[in-house]
């Protein structure tokens, strides 16, 4: 064979190979899985806040407000709980921070309806009872009657008990008039009876009251006895209000005959006979 022929054969090989590992590579270039596309990242989540910055808010205004503000909102808690809270207690009840505002220590320790006894506080109402026979032996202690709104806050159940106390007539329960506050006065069965002279009840039935309330406080003040009511007062401040005063109708009087029967009947154990 010749040099010619050698060179010839040899390069039909190299192309022979050539052909098969280009076959060979593209086989397993079409084999092999493709990659998956890059998946399409989420967005990154908003910044927000904690969700405590809401209440630190409330609590960093609370305590940044008037010390009467934070005064009310202890005494609301000590009212509504009749529990004692050292400081500690009320500022995780209230968040009113009572050791780091010496102010507010201050007028909760001399509050008049804040009991503290150095380490707790608590609420002191106007008179110490908590139940009703304690309740009761307190109204017998003021035969001139007690306002029922110096009672209210004396403990939880105190209004319930009054009407328990009125039910069993042990005490009455009467509307001022004029001001249509409740005073409760005591009806002690251990008082003896009264028997009236018939002359008082003719010389008591004589007497016309005047028609003004103001008129019978001051005829009570010259006689010593201190009213109930401050009508001059109330009106001033339902004046200031502009709440106005609701005249009362006039009576029309009745002349009294011969066959007019005088009668006192919204009183009859004052005047029964014995």
């Amino acid at each position: 064979m010749s040099l010619k022929e050698s060179l010839e054969r040899f390069k039909k090989q190299q192309e022979k190979c050539q052909t098969t590992l280009s076959s060979i590579a593209s086989t397993k270039a079409a084999a092999a899985p493709r990659p998956a596309p890059a998946a399409a990242r989420a967005p990154p989540p908003a910044v927000k806040f904690s969700n405590d910055t809401e209440r630190l808010q409330h609590i960093n205004s609370i305590r940044k407000g008037p010390v009467g503000a934070q005064i009310k909102r202890v005494i609301d808690l000590l009212l509504e709980t009749r529990q004692a809270f050292t400081p500690e207690q009320i500022n995780e009840a209230c968040y009113v921070d009572a050791n780091a505002n010496k102010a507010v220590f201050d007028s909760l320790r001399n509050n008049p309806k804040v009991y503290y006894d150095g380490r707790r506080f608590s609420y002191k109402s106007k008179h110490n009872v908590t139940d009703k026979n304690q309740l009761r032996s307190l109204i017998r202690k003021y035969p001139e009657g007690i306002a029922v709104i110096d009672l209210k806050d004396a403990y939880p159940n105190v209004m319930d008990d009054l009407q328990a106390l009125k039910a069993a007539g042990d005490i009455w329960l009467l509307s001022n008039f004029d001001s249509q506050e409740d005073i409760a006065y005591p009806n002690d069965p251990r008082l003896p009876a009264m028997n009236v002279d018939d002359e008082l009840k003719v010389l008591f039935r004589s007497i016309e009251l005047p028609r003004d309330m103001i008129d019978i406080e001051k005829e009570l003040q010259k006689n010593g006895m201190k009213p109930a009511t401050d009508t001059a007062k109330r009106r001033a401040l339902a004046q200031s209000q502009g709440i106005p005063n609701k005249a009362k109708p006039k009576k029309k009087k009745h002349e009294i005959s011969k066959r007019t029967k005088l009668t006192n009947a919204h009183l009859p154990e004052l005047f029964s006979r014995p």
